[in-house]
Formats: structure tokens, sequence, C-alpha cells
């Protein structure tokens, strides 16, 4: 049971200082501590990427962005204790009850935990292995490192009492989101309540990345087995990574939404696909939330376990290697964990259009029949 301590919070800041994907992870979470506490103001502390699903969010009621220090993979940050030390300021000044911070199962909740704990908040709730005296208020032993992530947040609050009534995630588009990304769409030619996949080639990661040139043979050979436009997403800084992918014309079959989009504008083009072709990255839990189907690219840096779709029809295409999982952020060798050829992942995304797929897309989304826009076309 909930103690009366955390049922008295009124001000709450919920840490989490990830990418995309983690802070879509995070919605059952945050929809929990709405419901649990009702009265509270809840505000979300987010890096620069992360802040951006806020939009999305209507538990959250206020946004603190913030690049810390400690979650610096490249640790090319500059060292500057003053920005710490006003951040310190910044969270005394707001009063907060209580911070719940989560954190990846490879990551440390304390750092987060004791500038909370200089700036005053009583309550103090994370979960990791290794003991950090009383810089945690609640310090909880976490569960196995293989779980799910989302489920590891669901976690933290169930071991302090915080009831679970629905574990899916859930995002919700802003007001215009859609209008304006079936606009987007329509001025590419694509009707948006007609079928298309997107196309995602990005991650965050290196290690997560299908080569754009795997990618752009996958669309070509996609283009010759299916009539459905090809609809490639992005971020403006991700234009030369993709140009492999972009530069061909693909006989008009291919749109371009790379750097046009919003984070809402976006999860609303995902929302009507079709199926969504993706590596481990934001786009998947997007997905995952709309319950779209898809073929996710999945590198062997994390078990799948970890991070895989739990409720979208799915193919997770890998190739086991000795040195998975290895969490790094470049790979030391040849990624050969994707070392699948273009022709087997166009095969798995056309599998979700076919026939054999049909029931079970059905059963999601209501569609009546998927197998007439995969046709093989003459040559």
């Amino acid at each position: 049971m909930l103690s009366k301590q955390w049922r008295c919070v009124r001000r709450l800041l919920v840490i989490r200082l990830d990418n995309i994907g983690d802070v879509v992870l995070l919605s059952p979470s945050l929809r929990a501590l709405r419901q649990a506490l009702p009265q509270a103001s809840i505000t979300l502390m987010a890096s620069p990427a992360g802040s951006q699903v806020a939009p999305l969010l209507p538990w959250v009621d206020d946004v603190i962005v913030h690049r810390a220090v400690w979650q610096d993979v490249s640790r090319n940050l500059p060292q500057r204790p003053e920005q710490e030390m006003a951040l310190i300021e910044m969270l005394r000044q707001r009063n907060f009850d209580a911070a719940v911070i989560f954190t990846s199962f490879s990551q440390s909740p304390y750092p987060p935990a004791y500038v909370c704990y200089l700036a005053g908040i009583p309550l103090r709730l994370g979960q990791s292995p290794a003991f950090g005296g009383g810089i945690l208020s609640d310090w909880i032993r976490p569960s196995r490192d293989e779980m799910h992530q989302a489920e590891r947040n669901l976690f933290l609050l169930e071991s302090v009492g915080f009831p679970i009534h629905d574990r899916h995630l859930a995002l919700q588009l802003p007001d215009g989101a859609q209008e304006t990304a079936d606009r987007l769409l329509h001025q590419r030619g694509i009707n948006p309540e007609a079928p298309y996949i997107v196309i995602a080639p990005g991650a965050s990661c290196p290690a997560r990345r299908y080569p754009a040139h795997q990618f752009a043979a996958a669309m070509r050979h996609l283009a010759a087995q299916t009539t459905l436009p090809l609809v490639v997403v992005g971020t403006e800084r991700e234009q030369e990574k993709f140009q492999p992918i972009l530069s061909q014309a693909w006989g008009g079959q291919m749109v371009s939404l790379v750097g046009a989009t919003t984070l809402p504008q976006l999860a609303a083009v995902i929302r009507r696909a079709h199926v969504v072709l993706a590596n481990n990255s934001g786009p998947l839990h997007i997905a995952d939330t709309f319950a779209r189907p898809m073929v996710i690219l999945y590198s062997g840096t994390e078990y799948e376990s970890q991070w895989r779709p739990r409720r979208a029809p799915a193919r997770l295409l890998r190739r086991p290697t000795s040195c998975s999982p290895c969490y790094a952020f470049h790979c030391p060798y040849q990624l050969e964990c994707l070392d699948i050829p273009p022709q087997e992942v166009a095969e798995a995304v056309c599998s979700l259009l076919h026939a054999p797929a049909r029931a079970q897309i059905d059963t999601f989304f209501g569609i009546s029949d998927v197998a007439e826009f995969c046709v093989k076309r003459e040559t």
C-alpha cells in the first residue's frame, strides 16, 4: 500500500534523462502516477531529445529540459560546475515534495538523486543494485536486467505501493498534430487514409542502425513487390546519413518526410501507417503504442526482451552473435548482428501484408483486405 507520505505529494518531479523511446516507455508509469496522485502537479525533467515527447503525455503539467553531465555518453560536455549548482538551486526554488528517478538497467539513479538531495527534495525514489546510503529515501533493488524497460519503470512504482491499472504504452496526439501530418502527406501525393509503409532508418546509437545502403536495397525490393507508398521519416540532421535512400527515385513510390515533422506529427504519421520498418529506436515504441504492425532490425546491443514491442504484430530480425548483448554505442566489428539480406527485410515487411498475417492484423486494426496491396510487379 502507498504510504501516507507519498499519498500527500502535491509537487512531483519525474526524472527520465534519455532518448525519445525511453520517454515513450515511461507513459504507463506517468499515467499510474497521475491516477494515484490526481491533485499533484507532475513535472517531467527530460533531455532535449526526450522532452519532444512531452506534448504527447497528457499526465505531465510541466517540463524541465536538462542535458545532464552524468548522461553524457560522449564525455565531451565541458566542465561547468556552475550549471549543476544552478540546477540544484532551480529545483530548490520549485519546492518539490518528491522525485521519482527512472533509469535503464545500466544507469545509476544516484547522480540525479544527489542533485535532488541537495535541492532539499524529501522523497527520492530510485532503483539500483548498489547501496547509496541516504541519497535515495526509497531505495529499491531492481529485478532482473532482462526485464522490459517499460516493466522496469512500473516495477519501481509498484515497489512502494503505487497501483498499476494499465500496463500498455499510451500517447495522446495534441490538437492539430494529425491534421498537419495528413496535410504533409497530401502535399506529397499520399492519401493519409489509404495504406502506406513508414520507413524509419535512424537510431540515436550507431550500433543499432541497419546500414543506409542496405535500407536502400531493401526498399528497392519492396518497391518491386508492393504498390504501397514508402514514406521515409527522420530528423533534419539525419538527411546526410539517409542519402543512399533519399537519392533514389523509386519510380515516385517513395516520399520523404525527413526533417519535415515535429515529434507529435511523426507520431501521427506512424499512427496511420500500415506497416513500420525501423531499427530498435523511438519509432518502434511509437508504433507499438498505436499497435501498428512492424518489422524491426534489432541489433545485438541489448536483449530483445528489454525493448521489443509488446502489443503490435512484429517481426524482429537479428543474427545471433557471441558478443551480444554488448551495450556498445559503436560496433567494434562489422555489425554482424545486423547482417540481414535486404531481400529478407522486404519479405518480412510483405509477410505482414500477405494473407497469412491478415487475420492477426484484422484483429488489431479491422482491415478488410491487405493482401491486394502486396503484388509482384512486371519487370
